[in-house]
């Protein structure tokens, strides 16, 4: 399902977004170089480890389109479309040169893809790529919103076997409410709507919202905390509640965002999301100081170190990865002032449409009482969801 690859050099590209003060369009574009310098032969992008999973390959993509290349986002395009397995999913963890080294597939990863292959078409226009493209989005989409439960969590893996887990992550299913809005969107801009796609994303929002109880407990992550604001499900009042809740937790002044909240450990990709974030509420100049406070991770190449332990002044794990890259990349374009990409308002305009939670209390939705709680991902068995 190799869709035909339309190259185009970076001279060909549009204006290079920049963050005046912080990131010249020439910064970005080295970073874009960065991030193209760990493709692979056959276009995949991994980790630094060399493996690959679906989810960080297309927020290189993302990144290597913003950055003007390309070449480098099609041959990583042209991958996804190759290595997609017939139920619309990614296996975890790929090695280049196509060897799988773990079959588990990832909800997230899978929905992922509507959302590179939406901004492909917001930056460059290209109605042709995206109709090419449209069968692989649509497969992956199924292959996620067929793990939904009757509550609208959707679980987060299939095993090797083929039999789902037994609970959903609220990262995940907050990002893939961001997945939904963008392949909506797409859908109905190639004329092929897709009304359940709809209902899916209405219930996950509400979900994402208004149920806690429903996913297992990772709020040691900084992510699940911000998470639901980035993807879209929680805005408005209900989404400064949550920031303000949890901003002591995870914020460091002056350096940036805790990967989680036990360990003094700051990581570069998580700032810059709460940058977009932050961004997507109209805290712009907020998101610009979190975003000016982590360059500091920045390496002359234009790469960018995964994180910084500060308790003993030392980048923690030892490593320059692609996705912090290109989350620097991403934030980089939504905070350029009024010069960034026609995919800059990606992330902002992901609350729009059904299912968006804003008001005060929670609990105006209406729902019977919770019970158990994310300590227990089994407190409410699925079946009585």
């Amino acid at each position: 399902m190799r869709p035909p690859e339309r190259l185009a050099s970076a001279a060909c590209a549009g204006a290079v977004p920049a963050v005046p003060g912080i990131l010249t369009a020439d910064q970005l574009i080295a970073t874009g170089h960065a991030i193209a310098a760990d493709q692979q032969a056959d276009g995949s992008i991994g980790w630094p480890d060399g493996h690959v999973d679906a989810w960080n390959h297309v927020e290189c993509a993302m990144a290597l389109s913003v950055c003007g290349l390309r070449q480098e986002a099609r041959r990583a395009y042209a991958w996804l479309a190759d290595a997609q397995q017939p139920d619309g999913s990614w296996p975890v963890q790929a090695a280049p040169g196509g060897v799988v080294d773990e079959w588990t597939t990832e909800s997230n990863h899978a929905a992922y893809c509507a959302v590179g292959v939406w901004h492909e078409l917001l930056v460059t226009g290209d109605e042709d790529f995206a109709a090419q493209m449209w069968p692989v989005v649509r497969a992956a989409v199924n292959f996620a919103v067929g793990l939904q439960t009757p509550r609208g969590e959707i679980i987060w893996r299939r095993h090797e076997d083929g039999t789902p887990d037994s609970y959903a992550l609220l990262t995940g299913s907050s990002s893939m409410y961001h997945s939904l809005r963008c392949a909506i969107t797409l859908a109905d801009r190639l004329a092929a709507p897709q009304p359940d796609w709809e209902l899916a994303a209405t219930l996950l929002g509400h979900a994402v919202a208004c149920h806690g109880e429903a996913f297992a407990d990772k709020s040691r992550f900084s992510m699940d905390w911000y998470y639901p604001v980035l993807g879209g499900p929680v805005r408005g009042v209900a989404a400064e509640r949550m920031l303000k809740a949890g901003w002591d937790t995870f914020v460091v002044p002056g350096l940036g965002v805790r990967c989680v909240s036990d360990e003094p450990w700051v990581t570069g990709a998580e700032t810059c999301e709460l940058a977009i974030a932050l961004d997507a509420l109209g805290r712009h100049d907020e998101a610009i100081e979190l975003f000016e406070q982590i360059q500091f991770l920045r390496a002359e190449d234009g790469s960018y170190w995964t994180g910084w332990q500060f308790a003993n002044n030392k980048h923690f794990p030892n490593e320059q990865s692609t996705w912090t890259a290109a989350a620097a990349v991403l934030a980089a374009d939504v905070l350029a002032a009024g010069n960034g990409t026609g995919a800059a308002t990606i992330f902002r305009d992901a609350a729009a449409g059904p299912g968006v939670w804003q008001p005060t209390e929670p609990a105006a939705c209406g729902c019977p009482p919770a019970t158990g709680d994310r300590s227990d991902p089994v407190a409410r068995p699925l079946q009585d969801a």
